[in-house]
Parts: C-alpha cells; structure tokens; sequence
C-alpha cells in the first residue's frame, strides 16, 4: 500500500509540474503577447514583460515583436505625370499598436508584410503619378546664381516646386497611415530610397549628358581657337614692325654707308685724280681680265691707256 502511494504522489507530481510547465510562460521588454483558446483571442493583450500564466493545453500563446520593424518595398517601374517612366524604391518602418487587432485582421508578421505591399506600394504609384519627376528629385527650390549659364536643363533646374520628394514621401506616409491603423499597425517613416529612369530612358538621358558635354567642350575650343588666333595674328604684327623697323634701320645705314663712300672717293679723286683713275683702272683690269680673257679694243680706249703707256 505504501509502495502504491509513493507510486501515485510520483505521478500526481510529474502531472502537476506538467501543467505549472505548460500554463506557464514567459515575455521579454520587446515582446508582446495574445492569448488564444480554441484559435479565438481571451482576453486582452499581455503587453508587461515578465512570467504569466494560461490554461494549460487549452490555451496558447502567439508573441509579437514590439519593436520598430521594416518593410522593404521592391522596386516598381512607375510613371509620372509628365510621362516619365522611372524606378522607384521605398522603405519603411513600422511596429504593431494593438496586438489583437492584429491578430485579428493580419494573424502574423508574414501577412503583415504582404499587408503592407499591398497600401505602400499602392499609395507609392499614386503619388508618384501625382506629381512631375522634378519635383520626386528634388526638396527645395534652386537659387538661379548657383546654376552655371551654359548648362542646357537651366529651365528645368531653375523650375519652381511646390511640393518636393520630402513632401510627396510624407504625403504617402499619412495616406498609408490612416489605412493601416485599422489593422492593428503604426506607420512610423517612409521614405524613398531610390529613384532612377528605366533603362531605355536612362540611356537617352546618358547620350543627351554626354552631348552636352561635347557641345560645352566645343565652345571652349572654340573660344580657345580664337585666342590662338588673335595671338597669333599678334605676333605676326609685332614681327612685321620689328621687320620693317630693322628694314628702314638697315636702308639708313646702308644709304649713310654708300654717303661715306661717295664722300671717301670724292675726296680722293679731288687730291690726286691721276692716282685715282690709275687705281680704278687697275681695280677694273683685275675684276675683267686673267689669263684665257680676249679683249680687242681701239687704241683710243681710255681702258689702254695705263697698259700702253710706260
């Protein structure tokens, strides 16, 4: 009988620290919980960290994540309102506000997402088919002494905005917000994060930077042609005066030389006109004469006179 005793206390104890096991449970700072029995909600939400407690077997505990989440949207191929076709790609971050609504309407973090994809992408396209690339790009309006003159989108960069991508993502945001408080979800941020042309566009936009890269390069060479030329042209004046100055310096110099050697000749002559013609003479027969020249003159020739007179 004793031995039967011990037997059933054994079991009686084991079932007990079954049940203490199975109705007991335990949450975190960042955990909240929903208590289900029969896959329907009892009771409210369990939002305190610490040890709790349930009908064992019974009930059963479904744990959400208080903290801030994230969704990830993938990127949509969206038009604007001036027919551009571009990608866009936004983030957010949110968590869940009311843990039964949300088990209620969603169940889990998975039909959460899926949620999601559905109001954030949806509101995405709608605003960005809303508004004009130029004003998903940009956040504030452009001061016209920052922009370069020769840029070729001048007018487009010096467009003036209403709303910019701040203002368009916030606008997302309250639109989204206000659907997802019905399931149980705070929208806490969204924001874009990233917005590019398809790849046919973006290719067109690539040809027509490039192409104005060249055409500002072209004026610069030309402008640069230009100066080489007016240097250059110049140059050639400065060395067409020093030319003619050297010209008229070297006329003068000449033209004094031959006055000093007309002179010098003249003087000569006028001291002994005898010596003078004798010396020219003998001057003219060695530039005229050597040894194979044939000269036949009249004896009258005043070139003989010196060679026949002793």
């Amino acid at each position: 009988m004793t031995q039967r005793t011990s037997s059933l206390q054994i079991i009686i104890a084991v079932a007990v620290l079954a049940l203490l096991i199975s109705a007991e449970y335990r949450l975190t700072e960042t955990q909240q919980a929903i208590i289900t029995q029969f896959g329907e909600p009892v009771g409210d939400p369990i939002t305190s960290p610490g040890l709790h407690f349930k009908l064992p077997f019974i009930q059963e505990i479904n744990v959400f994540d208080k903290r801030f989440l994230e969704w990830d949207g993938s990127p949509n191929q969206i038009p604007t309102r001036d027919k551009r076709f571009i990608w866009v790609d936004t983030y957010a971050r949110w968590r869940i506000s009311d843990p039964l609504i949300f088990f209620q309407r969603l169940r889990d973090e998975r039909g959460a997402q899926s949620r999601l994809d559905d109001i954030l992408d949806g509101e995405t396209r709608n605003a960005v088919a809303r508004h004009d690339l130029i004003e998903l790009v940009r956040s504030t309006n452009r001061d016209s002494t920052e922009v370069p003159t020769e840029v070729e989108e001048e007018v487009a960069i010096l467009e003036r905005i209403e709303q910019g991508r701040r203002d368009i993502a916030a606008q997302i945001l309250q639109t989204a917000a206000s659907r997802t408080a019905d399931l149980g979800i705070e929208l806490l941020d969204l924001r874009f994060k990233r917005i590019s042309y398809v790849e046919e566009v973006q290719q067109d936009v690539f040809a027509r930077m490039i192409a104005e890269r060249q055409r500002i390069a072209e004026e610069f060479r030309s402008e640069g042609q230009g100066e080489a030329a007016r240097i250059n042209g110049e140059r050639e004046r400065d060395l067409a005066e020093i030319q003619s100055e050297a010209y008229r310096e070297s006329e003068i110099l000449r033209g004094t030389a031959d006055a000093d050697a007309t002179r010098i000749y003249a003087d000569a002559y006028a001291r002994d006109p005898n010596f003078y013609a004798f010396t020219k003479s003998l001057e003219t027969y060695e530039e005229t004469m050597d040894a194979s020249t044939l000269i036949i003159l009249d004896t009258d020739s005043e070139l003989l006179r010196f060679l026949g007179t002793p």
